[in-house]
């Protein structure tokens, strides 16, 4: 397997993709006027609104209607690289190997590893925003087992999850958590095999509940939902060689208009996030053939969306501190004045929280 499959500009570039549809995804989609997401759930009128925008006429929402509808395909980029990262870095390189070349990899050591990982990245965020929430107008009602499933990272499996994680963009930390320890289990230097059926075991799981029922939300709040995009990253860090640039262009095209296209059927809209990493992918490429091009220059929109990953874990950690503040701007009738101040301050914010996370020590795999 070729090492430079992604390079490390790319990754960041990808991270910043995706955590730009995230954190403008969140922001959009609390609007009362703008058309809502189909993420967790497939709503045939969610599907049709959105329909009835692309017919225009487009009005000063049209940019919110489309980050709604569609910023949330974020995560599964995030869930593509996570496990593309795990490949490379426990099958590939040093991480998983012994002195002498031999298989280490503790299974307890791993798991509580990346548990610290994650708890040392969400509790400041979780702190601040708590801090916040009970100053400001209507404050969540947290019940203690909210509180201790949020610390403990498994507020994903408790029932109505929509209803008791707060903020709600922090029930990714449980799922990242359930794909690390399922990665351990089930999938770490295992046959291809064990992650196709993985795949289609879960994409039948999610194929047997109606698509706007509570058990497929509950399903996809957990790694059920997640391993298509997850499974995909593996895959392509494992067995992938590298395309060329007209390939790329192509799959781009492609791939772009089957995440159109498929979004407003409900059987297709299950392979929506497969789309969306292969069209994620192809653009960073095409990105990186544009520099090649122009001698090794790096383009703006690289150079931006590299910058914007290196920050991405800390603008996921704080965006909901910033969203809760400016939304009120934007509910009120001022739309980009408040999502402009929105993006301003999350930048800024994120900013400073990456330096006080570095004040947190890192976990050490034993």
């Amino acid at each position: 397997m070729n090492r430079e499959l992604l390079t490390r500009t790319e990754c960041n570039a990808l991270r910043g993709l995706a955590i730009i549809g995230i954190f403008l995804h969140n922001y959009c989609h609390w609007l009362g006027p703008v058309v809502k997401e189909n993420e967790y759930q497939y709503f045939q009128h969610n599907a049709d609104g959105f329909w009835q925008v692309l017919q225009g006429p487009w009005d000063d929402l049209f940019l919110f209607h489309v980050l709604s509808f569609f910023g949330h395909y974020g995560v599964p980029v995030f869930l593509f690289l996570s496990a593309y990262g795990l490949t490379m870095k426990y099958e590939r390189g040093q991480g998983g190997l012994s002195a002498d070349g031999t298989r280490r990899l503790p299974l307890s050591g791993f798991i509580r590893y990346h548990w610290l990982k994650l708890f040392r990245m969400m509790i400041v965020g979780f702190v601040a925003f708590t801090l916040l929430d009970a100053v400001t107008p209507v404050p969540h009602r947290y019940a203690v087992t909210d509180i201790l499933a949020q610390l403990g990272l498994f507020n994903n499996v408790l029932p109505f999850p929509d209803k008791i994680i707060w903020p709600g963009p922090y029930w990714f930390f449980g799922l990242m958590f359930q794909l690390y320890v399922v990665y351990r289990l089930l999938l770490y230097r295992r046959h291809w095999m064990w992650t196709a059926a993985l795949i289609v075991v879960c994409t039948a799981v999610q194929l047997a509940c109606p698509p706007e029922s509570e058990a497929l939300n509950q399903w996809r709040y957990n790694f059920v939902g997640a391993m298509l995009p997850f499974g995909a990253g593996l895959l392509y860090a494992r067995y992938m060689r590298p395309w060329s640039m007209a390939t790329h262009g192509a799959a781009f095209l492609v791939s772009a208009l089957a995440v159109l296209l498929m979004s407003f059927n409900a059987l297709s809209w299950y392979l929506v996030p497969l789309a969306v990493c292969i069209a994620s992918v192809s653009f960073v490429k095409l990105l990186g053939g544009f520099e090649a091009f122009a001698s090794r220059r790096r383009s703006p929109l690289m150079h931006i969306l590299s910058w914007t990953g290196s920050i991405s874990a800390a603008l996921f950690v704080c965006h909901p501190i910033t969203r809760k503040v400016f939304i009120p701007i934007s509910r009120g009738g001022d739309h980009w004045t408040g999502l402009l101040l929105y993006v301003l301050a999350s930048l800024c914010l994120a900013w400073l929280f990456k330096e006080l996370m570095k004040k947190i020590p890192n976990p050490e795999l034993k």
